[in-house]
Order: C-alpha cells, then structure tokens, then sequence
C-alpha cells in the first residue's frame, strides 16, 4: 500500500511526506549540587512507537553518556558527571534532533542549610512558624536562582501548596482535624471532666499519672499517629490535675510512639520496614527471609529500646533533669503548665468547650469515642490489609497477620477511625440530651479551630521536607560518610548517619527509603571483603546490625527534630508549646542515643550478644537517673484537686 502511495504522488508530481522526526527536550534540576551525580529530565516525544533510540549527552560539548530511550519522559542520573559549582550547557542529542538547556551547580553544603536555618532559629527564637517558612524561603532561594521574588512566589506555590496535594499528607490533615474535633466535643458534653473524676482514684500523685501516661502509649502500639494523639488528648487533663508540666507529658507521649511502633512486630511500620529490606535482600540475591531478618534486628534497636525504659524509669521515679527538672518544678511548686509567654499548638482550654451547668461528668461519653478510634482503626487496618490475600496460603496465624498489617492502607485506617469517633462523639452527647444539635455542631468546629496552629506547622514541616528533598540534602549527608565505614564500624556509623539524615529532614520513612537500599549493599560489601562468609555470624551480626541502625538511628533523628510530624503532633495533642517539647526532650534523646552506640551498637558488632547490651544500657539508665536526678518540689504529694 505504502509503495504504491508513493507512485502515485510522484506521478502527480507531489513530494511525499517524510516520517515526522523525533523530538526531545532536555530539563535539569533547579539546581544541581557540586559533588554528586548530575540529573535531569529527557523528554522523547514522536518517536516510533514501541521503538527505543539512542540518546546522546553533552556537557560542555563534551558527551558524557549515552541512553537508549523509547518515547516518553525519563529521569536520569549521571553517576560519572560531577560538577564543580556553575552553569553549565547540557545538550542532548538522538533521532536527529538536538535540545540544549543551562544546569545551575551549587556548593553541596548548601543542602543542609535550610533545615539547620528552620531548627537553628526555632530553637533560638521559639518562634516555629517563621523558623520553618524561612527554612523554606532559604531552600527556594538556593533553587530559584537567587531571585528574593521568585523564592518567596515557589515556596507557596512549589513547596508549601503541594505539601497538602500528597494524599498520605492530606490524610494525616483531616485525620487530625477529625481527632480534634472528637475531642472538642468529648470536652463539651463533660466527658473529660468524666475521665479525671473517673481515673483520680488511681492517678493520685504525679508518679501515678506519669506512669498511667506511659502505660497507655505501650498499649497504642499499631501506629505513632494515633498514638500521639490518643494518649496526649486522654491524659492532658488527668495530668493537668495532679501538675505534670506540658513538657513532661509530650516527652512521655513522644518518647512512646515510635519507639514502639517501629519495633512491636504487627504496626502500621511493618509493612514499610520489611518491604525495604526485602527489595534490598533481592537485588542482592541474600538467602534471607525478610521478616525473620526484621524481627532478628528488635534486639539491637538500642534506641527505642532504651528510649522506653528510659521513659518507664522517669516516671516511675519521679526524677528529672535539665530543662525538664525546670519545667516540673514551675508546674509543681507554682501550677503553670505552661512557662511565660509559651505557645501551645492546641489550645482545649477555650470557653466554648466548657460543659453546660448541670451537665453530668461521665467517662463513658470519653471512653467509648476513643475506643470507637481504636478498634475502626484496628479493623480497618485488617480489611485494607487482607484483601486480596488468602488466608490459606499462609501457615500460621502469626504469619498472616504479619502479611495482613504490612499490607494495611493505615493512613485510611485512621481517617474511617477518626471519623467513627467524631460520630460517637456526637450521638452519645445528643442522645443523651447533654448537648443541643447547635451545641454540638459549635463544639466540633471548635475542636477543629483548635488544629489550626498544629496543623501550619505539620505542612510547613512537609515542605521543608520537600526542600531537602529538592536539594538532595539525604544525598549529601551519605556522601560525606561514604569513605570512612568499615565493617565493625558499620553499625554505630549507619546509626549517626541515618539520625542525621532523619534529623535534617525530620522524616524517619523518608530516611528509611533513601538510606535501606544503600547501607545493605555496604554492608554485605565489607563483611565480604573482610572475609566472612555469607550466613557466617559475623556476616549476620554486621548485616543485622546495620539493618537495625537505620531503623533506630530513624527514629532517634524523627524523635529529636522539631519539623517532624510526630514531634510536632506529640506538642499539639500535649497543649505544649513545641519548641519547649524539643528543647525538654533533646537532653534525653541525646543521651540515650549516645548510651546506644556505647553499650550497643559498637560492642555488638564485634560479637557481644543484644541481651547483655540492653540489660547493662537499662542498669546504666537507672542508676543514672537515680544518681542524676532529681525531684521536683511536690513530686510525690497527692494533688487531686488541684487545678493548673
């Protein structure tokens, strides 16, 4: 047919039409960093269909790679192409056709200057809105060429909008806004008045109320969310009765979260954490089962371990130190909860949320909101996570259940359970005749209002996440370690790295995601070269431990950072002012980070068992804080009755 077309056209004396050429468009990042691979976007478009063809790279008039690419849009990295800080012309060239763009290299260590400049200045200056928006603002600037104008028009548009465009991230928004709205009401029709009079027969003294704090944290082990603001929204008021310090209670809500959702073996985490390992054990060919290897790395997660115990021995002790010691003798000896001129991220103490007179005090209209919570969020977890699997296809229950909570959608688990409870909520106060229909409506917008500060810092937060991510601030950090790790060493390296990296960006599955894929390889790389065998203990004991320092230095830079989500929702559900939260906590985390790499990860890689490490890391934390410590004023007085 083809042929013939072309007879004809050339007997009416027509050209014939030549197949269209290909087109391609060449983007590199905003800004690329001195030091680490150059990359860009190549864009091939009416190439012939199902057909791929060599591209060619140029930079400088110098090719530096070639790509065959089939039609559509591609992400490159170019591993062999580092760039000293400048501008730079990027050509490509394939098909026929040429495209050519500039690349802006800058100096590497800018990468982490803007969540330094966010953490710096909100430690500083307490001020955490403009802290971040100024972390954000620097980032921009960095990327957009210098340009004042453009930096501050791309953090709203580029950074800060998109933050609530990511459907996990407005899923944690509505969530929050959900639970607070819950609590809003629980507040208004006597339900928390309930709770206080209902628990006041236990929590009768500070150490009581701190240890009923802890207690419930274990208990919420299924994920860090609710358990931030599940324990922080129930206990606010039974703490606030016997005098514990805001800043106490977030530490305690905090110091529980994570930690035991990243170690307890069904949560939220598992999925995420096991699916890394394994992506990293197949590329590898490591005969290792994924989940043995993830419940095999509990014991070497020296930090949220010890973090528990930690948290258990303060409270039960009623010792503290630093700033905290501070802040639990201005609450004891004079009832403020809060310091002068302190901010909290919830406010659930505005008048609109007071009962009406008369209205009774029942815990019931607390207890069963908040169980409706935990239990849709439970079942939730089960039906998202065991559709599609069949139950018969694994051996025992343990194995199923494991396979059913990695596979879990948690995040719409939370918002179908905060939602359940808002409901509740309302049908028990109506029902009841505590509330009118207007009432209720007022007292859940109410309990929304109260988000409103949290909720400002969470994005913020998110976007100085996007910053880094832009930036490729993880990207640097790593590099700067690269050349110094060696295989007994590994460990405790992995874990100062990965805090790092969870620090400066305040994300501990954002670290997980980047650093996994990278440290396992490392790791099986050195203990190959120096000899052992794989399968051998030693083998194991690097693997594990390396493993295992991701998971927990994680979790320690998650836990320590002000923009992360769990810190930042620990202070909204606590009423604490966040940088106090931060500045109350860091002298703790610190100290059981470094306790951590002592006694644990370094021993550990030349053989010592988990156990003993763990058993002298808890000794080493009692005697410390009995030691160090000291009580607050009116510590162990009874204060039921008392109102801060």
């Amino acid at each position: 047919m083809r042929p013939a077309l072309l007879c004809f056209l050339s007997l009416l004396g027509l050209p014939a039409a030549a197949p269209a050429a290909a087109r391609i468009s060449v983007e590199p990042d905003p800004a690329s960093l001195s030091g680490l691979p150059l990359r860009l976007k190549v864009t091939v478009s009416d190439a012939v269909a199902g057909e791929s063809m060599e591209v060619r790279l140029l930079v400088e008039g110098r090719e530096v790679e070639r790509w065959e690419l089939a039609e559509g849009e591609h992400r490159l990295t170019l591993e062999g192409v580092r760039l000293a800080p400048g501008r730079y012309t990027v050509r490509a060239e394939g098909g026929g056709a040429t495209a050519q763009a500039t690349a802006r290299v800058i100096p590497g260590w800018l990468a982490v200057v803007p969540p330094l400049i966010a953490i710096a200045l909100a430690l500083a200056f307490k001020d955490v809105l403009l802290s971040l928006f100024l972390g954000v603002f620097s980032g921009a600037l960095f990327l957009f060429d210098w340009n004042p104008l453009a930096a501050f028009a791309r953090s709203i548009d580029h950074f800060i909008a998109p933050a609530l465009a990511d459907p996990d991230q407005a899923k944690i928004v509505v969530f929050t806004v959900l639970l607070g709205g819950m609590v809003g009401l629980i507040s208004k029709s006597g339900g928390t008045q309930g709770v206080v009079e209902r628990l006041s027969g236990f929590a009768t003294n500070s150490r009581r109320g701190q240890v009923a704090t802890w207690v419930l944290g274990v208990l919420i082990f299924f994920d860090d969310y609710a358990n931030t603001l599940i324990v922080g929204s129930t206990m606010r008021p039974i703490t606030d009765r016997l005098r514990i310090s805001r800043e106490k209670l977030a530490y305690i809500v905090d110091s529980t979260a994570a930690p035991v959702a990243s170690v307890f073996p069904i949560s939220s985490w598992i999925g995420f954490e096991v699916g890394l390992i394994a992506a990293a054990f197949t590329a590898l060919e490591l005969p290792y089962n994924a989940y043995t290897t993830f419940v095999a790395s509990i014991p070497y997660r020296f930090y949220p371990l010890l973090a528990l115990v930690l948290g258990f021995t303060i409270a039960f002790t009623g010792r503290d130190l630093g700033p905290m010691l501070r802040a639990e003798r201005r609450a004891q000896s004079t009832g403020k909860l809060l310091a002068d001129g302190a901010v909290p991220l919830a406010h659930y103490g505005a008048k609109r949320l007071v009962p009406p007179e008369g209205t009774p005090k029942r815990a019931l209209n607390a207890f069963v909101p908040i169980l409706t919570v935990i239990v849709v969020a439970l079942l939730g977890m089960y039906r998202s996570g065991s559709a599609g699997l069949e139950r018969s296809a694994f051996g025992s229950t343990t194995a199923w259940m494991r396979e059913v909570f990695g596979n879990a959608d948690s995040f719409a688990a939370l918002l179908w359970a905060s939602l359940a409870g808002l409901l509740v909520a309302a049908v028990l106060a109506l029902v009841q005749r505590l509330l009118t229909l207007r009432q209720t409506m007022e007292a859940t917008v109410e309990g929304f209002k109260s988000m409103l500060l949290a909720l400002v810092v969470l994005v913020l937060a998110w976007s100085i996440g996007s910053v880094c991510d832009e930036l490729h601030t993880a990207d640097y950090v790593v590099g700067l370690t690269r050349e110094i790790l060696s295989p007994h060493l590994l460990p405790v390296l992995v874990f100062v790295l990965s805090a790092a990296v969870a620090f400066a960006t305040g994300s501990s599955w954002g670290t997980l995601g980047i650093l996994m894929p990278l440290v396992v390889p490392i790791a099986n790389g050195l203990a190959t070269e120096a000899g052992m065998a794989v399968g051998s203990a030693g083998y194991s004991a690097v693997l594990v431990g390396t493993i295992s320092s991701v998971l927990a230095g994680s979790v320690w830079g998650d836990h320590c950072s002000p923009i992360s989500d769990t810190t930042i929702l620990s202070s909204t559900a606590s009423g604490c002012d966040h940088i106090a939260h931060v500045r109350t906590q860091l002298p703790y985390a610190l100290a059981i980070g470094v306790l951590g790499m002592l006694v644990g990860d370094i021993p550990t890689a030349y053989g010592l068992h988990p156990g003993i490490s763990l058993l002298v890391g808890t000794v080493v934390i009692v005697v410390g804080v009995r030691w160090l410590g000291r009580r607050s004023e009116r510590q162990s007085s009874p204060v039921a009755g008392t109102k801060g």
